[in-house]
């Protein structure tokens, strides 16, 4: 985003981050192989925030029928181990799709959407 004309140069566009984390990161550096979905989990410490997270997540899964359990994960070491580093996170086979933001069914909807392509 260029604020008031700053950071553009000669109505060049840059590519928006295809990734979940808003970070604008190059397109390239996104993994194109992510597969089918076999695994779903939401890392949490159990706050309010991870329970709707958790929630939104579950509905998702239901809109779209897939064939996987959301799992719940509180434990911190195992947290840990994932590469989370904020929370609430959402994680799709093994990879952190989403970190520090309570995503709604719509959102998760689409995330898991863009994972199956």
């Amino acid at each position: 985003m260029a604020l008031f004309g700053f950071g553009k140069k000669n109505g060049e566009e840059k590519p928006a981050c295809t990734c979940s984390c808003g970070c604008g990161c190059e397109p390239s550096a996104v993994p194109s192989d992510l597969g089918p979905i076999t695994k779903v989990r939401v890392l949490g410490s159990g706050c309010k925030n991870c329970h709707t997270l958790l929630e939104s997540t579950q509905e998702a899964v239901r809109t779209l029928d897939l064939p996987v359990q959301v799992e719940y994960v509180t434990d911190m070491q195992e947290i840990m181990a994932s590469g989370a580093m904020m929370m609430p996170a959402l994680e799709i086979n093994g990879r952190i799709a989403s970190g520090g933001r309570v995503l709604k069914a719509s959102q998760v909807v689409k995330l898991l959407e863009d994972w199956g392509r």
